[in-house]
């Protein structure tokens, strides 16, 4: 069927070249279409339900909001984990869907099972769904700065949230654009207690009075001269004397109470959850730009710059933006390198198919087929929705060489043949139907089995469209789009390169014996096969004792989930003790950066305490995320490298209280969202009482750090926040007439300082807050001494009705599945993640008791590890299985493929060893390498096999009889013809795909981490697999033919 469509291709040539021509164009279309990221977004299906309660200590957040919310969501069909988070103030649930599930199918649902438990939760509490983004989503963060010191913190702030904020999310695929830091304005109403006393009015009737005087209303429509006139009564507070003027009630002689007469009206900050800070200069205002999940980061970081330059005319004057994370950079580095190396790639086989070819044209012939593989690539990747990012150009990369693969070998096998019509016909010129004749018959010969070998390289990568989760997302587009690429070479291996060859290979050829090198390789092949086939058993069984020498590296390689990748920019991701203040963490913030900044690399420092007004960020107060950006690589030091300038900031920054963890910002986000943890190892402590939680994380912590290879072990303290503790007496509240709801009306709005209402002014909204002074709340006496005054004007002190204490507890909750949990963060440096995994679970196994109830799990990117290992071992016997029955269907007979499957161990020893030396883990990625080796080494296998058969059947054509069979002699010409004067293809075939892969495997830049790790099993086993099969084939393929011979 394959020789079929060669005579049916090379007859409808004109077809097949027009064909050609529009995937061309439609190729380039699609590339230009294509949206491009960094990397593939690896983040989980979930939906993010956000809570605010305001001024409610955790443990209330946890037990009124976030238990319920965590146990209704668990009902959500198709959901996997239920994560909750309560902080002071905030709920957060993270909903995670399985895989595959569609996300606005789940936000839908999620919406659902809210809206079923919004009327169990308290009034106060206001729930809503987090944006359509994911741990990847934010692209683009920027901060507003004043150098001139015109506009204070809470300026910068409404300029932000009221005009920045609303001006970006126009632009498409923004999903939302989150404030961080600066001050909010707030209109604080400070009652005076004793004058409240005096003039008998109490806090009830304080915020009645206010909220009666906020309001503005409409009164329909007048009609007054055939004229419709709309009424309205205006009544919005809009100035600090219009808030003294409100009145309270009125005293017995008919003059009313203001409330300037019962407090003090000011301008202040609303408390805050969140700081940013900018170089170490000072506080400032940031922005977080979040792209929609799926969306072009590239063409939306493009339309935010643009905006942003626009709108910079519109800021006032000495008001500038200052880009302090900007992914486009990552993001052009990530392409241009791999578009480099793709250019590099080219050159190189075109290079090496000259060489070998020593024809311009014939060269040309394999080189054309590479870019109309890597366009199909494109454009199946356009309408599959894939982006153009690391993984998905890598993929493409990594089958450069194989893809060039048949086209070589045909382009030489044509070679052969008008090279021996030539010989036969010295004086002849080769006529051009004679020459199609050829050509059609040289290209129908090899066809077959080279469409089939790359089908093998195409099927080899199952296994990778079977992994899950972060691993699956991860290394999907890479098996796609080198899947793509590998099977439009198989489709233009039997239509159009028969037809270009046609075209291109006429004219006088050089006869292979004039190109030196291949004088050359057969010089040294030749008398190194005559000892193979003379000793063919010994050489099998130096073959089988290499192999099982190779296994001891093996068993020294460690493991990994992925290598750290240098995304360009650093995130600093310490944690301080919790309970800090705002202040301190202030000044924290404003330390570290400045430390920072001494480094000569460093360009901006963005520092962030606490959480972003965002859904997508559930950060508490004590949680610092330091964005650093570095200068251009042109500008550092000679002999500085990312990882000695991590250790150049490690000892920069050295504060007492902080331990120091350097991340890269993407794979951070997607960690902390795909398993709430921020270090490589997070070890989950879940049981039902806290103190016991906390207890063993601590002991764990402790124990960890004794584990070789692990840089630090941090335990979040689940009992570490200070509490202010107003144990409300019923019985004594009762004999002043007041309801435990009385008592702590005063307990949230007089001490805490409620917010109880907001102004209008013009588009933007600010709070309205009442407290006490804060001189009779700033101690626990001033506490106890707190003055109330009741419904019937007594007055008396919180003591009287409350015990007040100071207590330990929870600074926040975290919740896995609605079970209470703890985490403790272990960070790896200078070994593998497997082999410091197998050591924690040993050394906890062995020194920490564990109480009834408990459980410990691992989670991180060591999880991932695990579960990928399970499925690969499932898939990759398959896989075999069906690389064999395809190596059946070229040849036909079981002892053929059967011998190629055999070689394959053989192709793996060089890629062992390979990774030994190189000194890297065994990971994901070095499977992926060898899982692409697999298919290659079985197609080397596949070319010298067919050419040993072919060499035979014509050694048997030529007996006299042809019922006689060959002697052994004959056999050992026939082999010796088959893999030496057949030398060329096999080290053509060879040479492409390392000239492929070698510029990947050496290059450096952004992904080279990843791409090179894939390309090393590739490399050491393209240099073992060749050496060995060319030994080992025709040693073994003569055993099985003498077999044969003598039982006939």
């Amino acid at each position: 069927m394959i020789a079929r469509i060669i005579r049916f291709s090379i007859l409808n040539r004109v077809f097949v070249l027009l064909a050609a021509l529009i995937l061309a164009a439609w190729g380039v279309w699609a590339v230009k279409n294509t949206p491009v990221d960094a990397l593939p977004d690896l983040s989980d299906v979930q939906v993010i339900v956000r809570t605010n309660y305001p001024g409610q200590a955790p443990q209330i957040v946890e037990n009124q909001v976030t238990y319920p919310l965590t146990t209704t969501m668990l009902s959500v069909p198709g959901v996997n984990t239920v994560r909750g988070y309560s902080f002071f103030g905030d709920s957060f649930v993270y909903v995670i869907f399985d895989e595959h599930t569609d996300l606005y199918w789940a936000r839908s649902r999620v919406l659902e099972y809210l809206n079923q438990i919004q009327g169990k939760m308290p009034a106060n509490a206001k729930s809503s769904l987090g944006p359509d983004a994911t741990g990847v989503g934010w692209v683009y963060e920027y901060a507003l700065v004043d150098p001139t010191g015109q506009h204070d913190l809470s300026q910068l702030r409404s300029i932000q949230d009221w005009f920045l904020k609303y001006e970006l999310k126009t632009l498409p695929n923004v999903a939302e654009v989150a404030t961080i830091g600066g001050m909010v304005k707030q209109y604080q109403v400070v009652l005076d207690p004793s004058k409240m006393a005096a003039l008998g009015v109490t806090q009830n009737n304080v915020i009645e009075a206010i909220q009666k005087a906020n309001q503005e209303t409409g009164g329909s429509v007048l009609e007054m001269a055939e004229t419709e006139y709309m009424v309205r009564a205006s009544g919005y507070l809009k100035t600090l004397e219009d808030f003294r003027q409100i009145p309270i009630k009125t005293n017995s002689f008919g003059i009313p109470v203001t409330l300037g007469d019962v407090a003090t009206i000011q301008l202040g900050p609303e408390m805050r959850r969140g700081i940013t800070e900018l170089n170490g200069q000072g506080e400032i205002v940031g922005g977080v730009v979040i792209l929609r999940a799926g969306k072009n980061a590239r063409e939306t970081i493009t339309a935010v710059k643009a905006k942003l330059a626009e709108l910079q005319q519109s800021l006032p004057k000495g008001v500038q933006v200052v880009p302090v994370y900007d992914r486009s950079k990552l993001i052009d580095r990530a392409v241009e390198n791999l578009s480099h190396k793709l250019i590099e790639e080219f050159i190189v086989v075109a290079l090496v198919c000259g060489l070998f070819l020593w024809h311009l044209r014939s060269a040309m012939v394999a080189i054309v087929s590479l870019p109309l593989g890597i366009l199909s690539a494109f454009l199946v990747m356009y309408y599959q929705g894939l982006n153009a990012n690391i993984m998905s150009l890598g993929g493409i990369a990594i089958a450069i060489g194989a893809m060039v693969d048949a086209a070589v070998v045909m382009v030489e096998n044509a070679h052969k043949h008008i090279e021996t019509w030539q010989h036969e016909h010295p004086n002849q010129v080769l006529e051009t139907q004679a020459r199609w004749n050829i050509i059609a018959r040289s290209a129908s010969e090899v066809g077959p089995a080279l469409f089939f070998c790359l089908l093998i390289i195409t099927l080899s990568f199952i296994p990778i469209f079977t992994l899950q989760a972060q691993e699956g997302r991860l290394f999907s587009p890479l098996a796609f789009t080198k899947t793509y690429a590998m099977a439009a070479a198989a489709g233009l291996s039997i239509t159009l390169i028969p037809v270009l060859m046609g075209y291109w290979i006429r004219g006088k050829l050089p006869s292979e014996q004039r190109n030196p090198l291949n004088r050359f390789l057969i010089k040294i092949y030749s008398p190194m096969l005559d000892k193979v086939l003379a000793h063919p058993k010994t050489i099998l069984l130096g073959a089988l004792l290499i192999f099982l020498i190779s296994l001891f590296p093996l068993t020294r390689l460690g493991g990994e989930f992925l290598p750290n990748m240098d995304e360009g920019d650093l995130l600093y991701m310490p944690s301080a003790l919790p309970g800090l203040s705002a202040a301190k963490a202030s000044e924290l913030l404003q330390q570290t950066d400045r430390m920072m900044k001494t480094v000569p690399e460093v360009a901006t420092v963005f520092g962030k305490a606490g959480r972003a007004e965002s859904a997508t960020d559930s950060a508490p107060l004590e949680m610092f995320e330091t964005t650093i950006q570095f200068k251009p690589r042109s500008e550092w030091r000679s002999g500085m490298t990312p990882d000695k300038l991590i250790k150049e900031l490690d000892k920069a920054v050295q504060v007492p209280g902080l331990t120091n963890i350097w991340v890269p910002p993407i794979r951070n986000r997607i960690d902390m969202l795909a398993t709430g943890v921020k270090s490589p190892i997070g070890i989950k402590i879940s049981a039902n009482d806290l103190q016991d939680i906390d207890r063993v994380a601590q002991q764990i912590e402790q124990v960890a750090k004794q584990v070789p290879g692990v840089s630090s072990a941090l335990a979040e303290r689940l009992t570490g926040g200070r509490y202010v503790d107003v144990d409300i007496n019923r019985m004594q509240a009762a004999r002043y007439g007041l309801n435990i709801k009385d008592v702590q009306q005063i307990v949230s709005s007089a001490i805490g300082g409620e917010n109880i209402g907001e102004t209008v002014e013009g588009l933007a909204r600010y709070p309205i807050n009442v407290r006490y002074p804060r001189e009779i709340r700033d101690s626990l006496e001033a506490l106890r001494n707190l003055p109330i005054l009741t419904e019937s004007g007594q007055q008396i002190v919180l003591s009287s009705v409350a015990n007040i204490q100071i207590t330990d507890g929870p600074p926040m909750l975290k919740s896995e599945n609605a079970r209470p949990s703890g985490w403790v963060y272990v960070d790896v440096q200078g070994r593998d993640l497997a082999s410091v995994v197998q050591d924690l679970k040993q050394a906890i196994d062995q020194k920490v008791k564990r109480s009834s109830a408990m459980s410990i799990s691992y989670s991180g990117q060591f999880e991932f590890m695990e579960r990928a290992n399970a499925r690969l071992k499932v898939v990759i016997p398959i896989t075999l299985m069906i690389i064999f029955l395809l190596l059946y269907l070229i040849f036909r007979q079981v002892q053929d493929a059967v011998l190629i499957m055999a070689t394959l161990p053989f192709a793996l020893i060089g890629g062992i060893w390979a990774m030994y030396l190189s000194d890297y883990h065994f990971s994901v990625a070095i499977a992926v390498g060898f899982i692409a080796l697999a298919g290659v080494a079985a197609e080397f296998g596949v070319v010298m096999l067919f050419y040993l058969k072919q060499a035979i059947e014509h050694a048997q054509q030529s007996l006299s009889s042809s019922t006689a069979s060959l002697t052994e002699q004959q056999l050992n010409e026939a082999i010796h013809t088959g893999a030496v004067l057949r030398v060329r293809p096999k080290a053509m075939t060879v040479a492409v795909i390392l000239a492929g892969l070698i510029p990947i495997l050496l290059g450096t830049g952004t992904g080279s981490e990843l791409m090179s790790r894939i390309a090393l099993p590739m490399v050491g086993g393209m240099i073992s697999a060749p050496l060995l099969s060319m030994f080992v084939i025709p040693a073994a393929y003569q055993l099985l033919i003498k077999r044969k011979l003598s039982k006939n």
